[in-house]
């Protein structure tokens, strides 16, 4: 096959940071609340706004409180866990990375008594019949690093006595969270917005503040994860009064971000646009005999962060199947045409691909002949290797 001639006008294509939002500049950055004080009047302002305007845009119900914290998607979690774990037991869902980090962290330092875990293997969701709606449940709405998301909120009770507990942060602006069913959730900038990183999001409904307020943590808390003062939620952290020092930089770059995602239409258009990027890559997948998804139920394939690996059809022997995706990748580098869509580290061997809302469609298919010619490339080099 020969090698295209057209490459994406953008092709970046990361998993987090993402791509920045269509037709982005510096430009954006020239009104920075730079040099001044966060707690001054205008900066607490943008602050204000920046949390106001991620409410309208996610449609968060009225009574749930939202905060900007430090440390990004994993402050944000660390923050809940460390905050809100140990009254009751707490069941853990873990299918990729970041579930199984969030397992670890529970284990060997929260140290939790009574904990169940219930995990499965990359591409895979666990039995979410398995879990106790009267414990506490920690999940990621959407693995980034496997490609499979829980297919809906049905599984969780209304009248639950327990916590969810929800690390949403590649979910939140491509796919419908059902809210009533979600105690605390977490995300970050640098995901589906395509912002820049170190700040988190932490939304908490009436239940969580609840459980906030009359909770003592059986451990020290870190300056950073307290939330509450004199047994009262601190709501000044609420309002823009952030724990600490955010990049105003970065704040202007979300700003301008979200205007962009109301100018298109808000939530349903974002979620629209995901939804188109996953549907060019899986009428892709069909007519190809060498690739497939990584997550097997179609029910439960992301369309932002889409996990491709090899076919059993592949004429390689195992060692050059597993380096094969590796070379794919370096090889669109090299060439310009794909950047950063290497597997996660702890990830089987294959290929990462983003398709948030801030992918142009236009760029997802001119990539999909340079991943033919691409993957082309790689099997005729190896084509004395014998099949497995």
């Amino acid at each position: 096959m020969s090698k295209p001639d057209t490459r994406p006008e953008n092709p970046n294509f990361s998993s987090g940071p993402c791509a920045k939002r269509p037709g982005w500049t510096t430009d954006v950055l020239a009104n920075a609340f730079v040099g001044r004080s966060h707690r001054s009047t205008e900066g607490k302002a943008r602050l204000a706004d920046l949390i106001a305007r991620h409410r309208r845009l996610i449609q968060l119900p009225d009574d749930y409180r939202l905060a900007i914290v430090p440390a990004s998607d994993t402050g944000a979690m660390e923050l809940a866990m460390w905050s809100m774990l140990g009254q009751r037991g707490v069941d853990i869902l873990a299918w990729e990375s970041f579930g199984a980090g969030w397992k670890n962290d529970m284990v060997n330092q929260l140290k939790l008594d009574d904990l169940r875990a219930f995990e499965a293997d990359y591409g895979l969701l666990p039995d979410l019949g398995q879990v106790d709606c009267d414990r506490d449940i920690v999940f990621t709405w959407n693995g980034t690093t496997s490609g499979v998301r829980v297919p809906d909120g049905d599984w969780i009770a209304d009248d639950r006595a327990g916590l969810t507990i929800c690390d949403a942060t590649s979910a939140v602006f491509a796919m419908r969270l059902p809210w009533n069913k979600l105690d605390v959730v977490t995300w970050s900038w640098q995901k589906v917005l395509g912002g820049e990183a170190a700040h988190g999001m932490l939304a908490l409904s009436p239940r969580a503040v609840a459980r906030l307020e009359s909770f003592v943590p059986p451990r020290p808390l870190p300056k950073i994860f307290r939330l509450v003062k004199g047994g009262k939620l601190d709501e000044g952290i609420f309002t823009g009064l952030t724990m600490n020092t955010p990049s105003m930089l970065a704040v202007e770059d979300c700003l301008d971000t979200l205007k962009w995602a109301e100018s298109i239409g808000g939530l349903d258009a974002l979620i629209g646009r995901s939804e188109a990027n996953f549907a060019v890559i899986e009428g892709w997948v069909a007519a190809r005999d060498w690739v497939e998804f990584l997550a097997k139920d179609p029910a439960t394939r992301s369309c932002t962060s889409i996990c491709l690996s090899l076919t059993d059809t592949v004429p390689l022997d195992p060692e050059a199947r597993a380096a094969a995706p590796k070379r794919i990748a370096d090889l669109l580098e090299e060439t310009g045409a794909a950047m950063d869509i290497k597997h996660y580290r702890d990830a089987p061997p294959g290929l990462r691909i983003w398709g948030g809302s801030t992918v142009e469609t236009a760029n997802l298919k001119a990539l999909l002949p340079w991943l033919d010619w691409a993957y082309d490339s790689v099997v005729k080099s190896n084509e004395s290797v014998p099949n497995a």
